[in-house]
Order: C-alpha cells, then structure tokens, then sequence
C-alpha cells in the first residue's frame, strides 16, 4: 500500500484529533507524516507565556480536561502525563449566599444545593450518570456505533435531550441546582432553551464525579508533546511550520486524515470534490466565537467565598434566568450586558503554572461568530462582581477577540472553539450528508477534526473514528501490525 515516498498516511493538522488519529494509524503499524501549518504542536493543547511574564503558563485553550480522562481515545493509550486534580472540581458563586461546589463526591454535591428535593434530584440524575464504568460516555462519544450501554443511554436521553432551561426547572426548586445546571450546560455554547442543551450539561456534570476536571501539570502542552512523543515511538515523522493549501501539497499516500474544519476543507480540496459535497461543506454552521482573556496575578483571586479558590473552574453567570439569557443574546447575534463567563484558575490544581505566591487565571465569554466587540470590561466586572478587589492584583494582562483566536488557530472559525454549532441540527450530522461522516467522497480522504461527531471537546474521538473507518476500509484491524 505505501506510496513511492514512502507513507502509508498523510495526517493535516495537529490539534487533539489529528494526534489521537495519527497515533491509532501508527499504531496499526503504518509509515505516517503529521504536518502542523503552527510552529508547534497541539491546536487547542499550546501553552505559553501570553501575558508576556517569565514563569507564568497559560494555556491558549483547553486546560480542565474531563473528556481526556473519559475517553476511549485517550484510555487506550494511558499517556505518561501528570494529573493534577483541585480540591472542588467546580464553583458556580451566587450573588448574596455561599457557592454551588461540585465535589466528586456525589452525595456531598448534592448536599449543597439547599433542599432534600433538590439532592435527591441530583442524585438521581447527575449521579446516576456518572455510576457504572464507562458505557454512557463511550456511547455518547461514538454517536455512530451500537451503544455500550444502551439502558443508560435511554436513561439519560430522557432528560438529555431537554433544553437545559426546562431540565433545570424540572428538576430542581431552588435557585442552587438550576444555576449550576445552567453553568454546565453553558459550555456547549448554545442556546440553553434549545434541545440536548441539557445532555451537555448532565455529561459535564457527571465527568465531575467520574473522572473529575484536572489540568496537565505543567501545561497543556504536555499533553500534545506525549502524543507526539508516542507517535514518533512508533515510527511516525512530525512537521511543524507545514502549511497544506492545497492535496498537492502533502505526499501522495493511501490515506490522508484532515484535522480541519469545512471551510478548510474547501480550500484544501477545491474542485475535486462533488458539487453536492461541496454544498454540504458551504453551508455547514459555525457557532458563537469567544472572547479570552488571561490575567498575570500578583496573589490568588479575592473570592468572596473562599470556598471557590479550591475550583480549577468557575462558572460566572449567577442565575440560570441570567445565564439563559445572555446565552440567548448571543444567539440572537447580540452582545449580552452581562455574558456568562468560564473563568479557569489553573494554580488551583497546578501552583508550578506561576512563580511562588503568584496566581494565573484566563475566562472567556461568548459572543456572535466574528464579532469585534471588545468584551474587556464586561469579564472584569463579572469577575470583581463575586470577587470584589480582584482588579487590584492584575500584574498583566492579554486579550484575543474572535479575530485574534483564529489567527492562532484557522480552525477556528470567527472564534468558535467548537468546530461549529453543537446544536440538535449538527449533533450527528456533521459536517456532511454521509453515513461516515468522516469519510469524504474523495477516495482515501477522511476528516477528524471537532466538526465530525462527537463534536467539540479534548476528547480525541474524531480522530479515533475516521483512522479506525480508515483502517477498516483497507481491511487493516486497528492496533495489529501490517
């Protein structure tokens, strides 16, 4: 099957999914070439010094990374990498009264929210969710396969599929479980009165008390330099500084993996791809972009319940009413007064990303695809709101606007961070009309990337299904030797 120069594969792009799938190819026993247009690699997983202070680590992306632990991808080939866990896996801080905690432990969370009905609410859902190994997750990350646990699964689909609004108020009474409801469901960067909104934020929930929310210690990074480390132990060749505009700029090869969204796609492919694919690929939807910002601390961040210092990752957002709606803002192509914001501390779980005493803390907040809109104040004044003096102990700071994002990356889009809208219409169906979506119609080609199902998240399974469809397709059992 190799080619004349002497690769079996060809994988574009080198984000979580274009590792996870260049690696499952090596594995396999196949000659593969990774190619990265960046300077380094990762995508998601870089890590740098971005407020422009030595000892300071902040990750351009990801850092919590749930999803890593939970799946299959990532499991198989249990990495030499550091876990860090913080003592509260997250905090939703209310205005007036103490933080929502979400602890691994079940039933301490659960005690938290205020009422008898509402822990028994939780328990019953969010933590039946996360009991019983790996099938639901498994099954959820492979949207296309015979589920693991097809039981659980209806279990869960009965409240997953409601929007998060409705699941929120189903069930819980207090204001307590339905805020940190919403906060968790936020992440999907939907509208939260639209369908599966709530499923987000029921997996997110359980992952908590699953596997927990770590960092890398050390960075995320870390993270993609053990990949790249694993694939190059199997005799793969990694490039940085390789941009692809075009097939022809790659090897010819039997097999080549496209960790790139459509619009990449399309430009990349150009007209040998169908017209019809072609029409698929223009009018796939990208969702909602962000705007980032990283803060250089000269001490940790006043909350006003202490409580929340322990918490890697903290929602800002108060109410599900206020949370919904500023969602909803955004949806509508508006900027929200008050935006949710997703605040991450990594010294809570890793003090070594900052020089003794100092603190790190990066949020972002939501705002319509491509919009310039400088969202500076409104983060900060979100932060100062639950943790009044915060202001005061900014040594540096750095923004990137939804421009800036996709200068770092192309891949995202007018700063949408999950490879495009994560709603109902794009759940399974994305990118394309296939029975693969991974596959394209171009014989050899696949894509991998957060726009194949299961969509967004460092979770690698877009890489893992399309080298595994791959492998399959030239009757190549993944994991054996050629």
């Amino acid at each position: 099957m190799s080619a004349a120069d002497g690769f079996d594969a060809v994988v574009v792009g080198s984000g979580p999914n274009g590792l996870i799938g260049a690696v499952t190819l090596a594995e396999a026993g196949l000659r593969v070439l990774l190619v990265e247009a960046a300077e380094e690699f990762g995508g998601g997983l870089r890590s740098g010094q971005l407020t422009g202070l030595d000892g300071f680590t902040h990750d351009w992306c990801a850092t919590v990374l749930p999803l890593a632990r939970a799946s299959a991808a990532f499991r198989d080939l249990d990495l030499p990498v550091e876990w860090s866990f913080p003592a509260v896996q997250a905090a939703h801080p209310l205005d007036g009264q103490q933080a929502v905690l979400v602890h691994r432990d079940v039933a301490q969370t659960a005690d938290g929210l205020g009422s008898r009905r509402d822990a028994r609410a939780w328990r019953e859902t969010v933590g039946a969710a996360a009991r019983g190994g790996f099938g639901l997750a498994d099954s959820l990350l492979s949207p296309l396969s015979v589920p693991r646990a097809p039981l659980r699964l209806v279990r869960y689909g009965m409240f997953g599929g409601l929007p998060a609004t409705l699941l929120a108020r189903t069930l819980f009474g207090g204001e307590r479980g339905r805020a940190v409801l919403a906060g968790m469901a936020a992440h999907s960067m939907v509208d939260l009165r639209r369908p599966i909104t709530g499923g987000y934020g029921l997996l997110l929930a359980a992952l908590a008390h699953q596997v927990g929310w770590p960092v890398v210690r050390g960075g995320s990074a870390r993270l993609a330099a053990a990949l790249v480390t694993r694939f190059e132990e199997r005799g793969g060749v990694a490039e940085t500084g390789r941009p692809v505009k075009d097939l022809a700029d790659v090897p010819r090869a039997g097999i080549i993996l496209l960790d790139l969204t459509p619009r990449q796609v399309l430009g990349v492919c150009g007209e040998r791809l169908p017209a019809r694919y072609a029409r698929g690929l223009r009018s796939y939807r990208y969702g909602p972009g962000v705007f980032k910002m990283d803060w250089a601390l000269s001490g940790p961040v006043p909350w006003r319940d202490p409580a929340v210092a322990g918490a890697a990752t903290v929602h800002l957002g108060g109410t599900l009413d206020e949370i919904a709606r500023g969602e909803a803002e955004v949806a509508a192509g508006r900027i929200p007064e008050r935006p949710y914001v997703l605040a991450v501390q990594p010294c809570a779980a890793d003090p070594s990303r900052a020089p003794d005493g100092r603190h790190i803390l990066w949020a972002y907040c939501h705002v319509p695809n491509g919009s310039a809109a400088d969202m500076t104040a409104a983060i900060e004044n979100q932060v100062e709101r639950f943790a009044p003096g915060f202001r005061d102990l900014i040594i540096a700071r750095t923004s990137h606007d939804t421009a800036a994002m996709e200068r770092h990356n192309e891949n995202l889009v007018g700063g949408d961070i999950a490879g495009g809208y994560s709603g109902l219409s794009q759940f399974v169906s994305r990118p394309v009309l296939s029975a693969h979506p991974w596959r394209t119609p171009l014989p050899g080609v696949y894509l991998c990337s957060g726009s194949t199902p299961p969509g967004a998240g460092v979770h690698g399974m877009g890489g893992y299904h399309a080298a595994r469809l791959a492998l399959a397709d030239l009757g190549i059992r993944p994991g054996s030797q050629k």
